[in-house]
């Protein structure tokens, strides 16, 4: 369990992340991530200030490699990443990228989540994974790594 001064500086800490952003990218990614937390309210969140963005994974345990999706927040915008995307049924063809087994979606805002398509992708990503999100239970979240040098997180 955590405790609560434990809890209160990493909220401060996450939000300082989110800061570095222009503000409507800083305000998507709030957005972004309250409903995430909503809908999965066992999550653990796992965050990275990394060179490239900063990423918010979402995942049932504290293990990187459980994370099912993250929040990928770049200077120039949000994307939802799965992390196993290309292993995904997507029928709507939804996912972008090159990569061989990450893909992502734009989120263009945040009604973008409540896109049907983009929750029955979410879903399906959730249904797939071991372990699976608890029922009960509340998530948390941790900082798992902040990069001593990084991109810029504003457009000039």
């Amino acid at each position: 369990m955590k405790n609560s001064k434990s809890t209160e500086s990493t909220a401060k800490q996450v939000a300082s992340f989110i800061a570095k952003f222009d503000p409507a990218i800083a305000k998507l990614t709030r957005s972004c991530r309250s409903v995430l937390r909503k809908r999965y309210p066992s999550a653990i969140e796992l965050v990275y200030d990394n060179y490239n963005a900063l990423a918010i994974g979402y995942s049932p345990s504290e293990r990187t490699s459980d994370a099912v999706f993250s929040l990928a927040v770049y200077a120039r915008g949000v994307n939802l990443y799965f992390i196993y995307g290309r292993s995904l049924d997507d029928p709507d063809h939804l996912l972008q990228g090159n990569g061989t087994q990450g893909a992502f979606i734009r989120l263009q805002g945040v009604a973008t989540l409540d896109d049907p398509k983009v929750k029955q992708l979410i879903e399906r990503a959730v249904k797939r994974q071991r372990p699976t999100f608890t029922s009960n239970g509340r998530g948390y979240t941790i900082v798992k790594s902040i990069s001593a040098k990084q991109r810029p997180r504003r457009t000039k």
